[in-house]
């Protein structure tokens, strides 16, 4: 029969090192490597990969691509901007193409 002493000699070491243990493999979790919670940034993609969305204009800077961007969209015409391997795109859904193409060439 182990003694009150007796128990605690041995516990306490087992509950170090499994504390030790825990600690240990939150840690190697924590800074293994590819293995990110953090998304990786978007790579840009050529204009017939976004999907639905058709490129109506291919504007010369992002700045100019924002402003005719924010023109459809006042004009309630969703509209996206996007950063291809090409340069910016403005991208539009089919049902809207028509509209938006009108509204850009005023």
């Amino acid at each position: 029969m182990l003694a009150g002493g007796q128990v605690s000699f041995l516990l306490t070491p087992l509950l170090a090192f499994l504390g030790l243990g825990v600690l240990v493999l939150i840690l190697r979790w924590a800074f293994s490597r590819g293995h990110s919670v953090v998304a990786a940034p978007a790579r840009p993609g050529s204009p017939d990969e976004y999907g639905l969305l058709i490129p109506i204009s291919a504007p010369a800077t992002f700045i100019d691509g924002e402003i005719s961007r924010r023109r459809l969209e006042e004009a309630g015409i969703r509209a996206n901007l996007a950063t291809t391997q090409e340069g910016p795109r403005l991208l539009v859904f089919p049902r809207d193409e028509e509209r938006a193409r009108a509204l850009l060439k005023l």
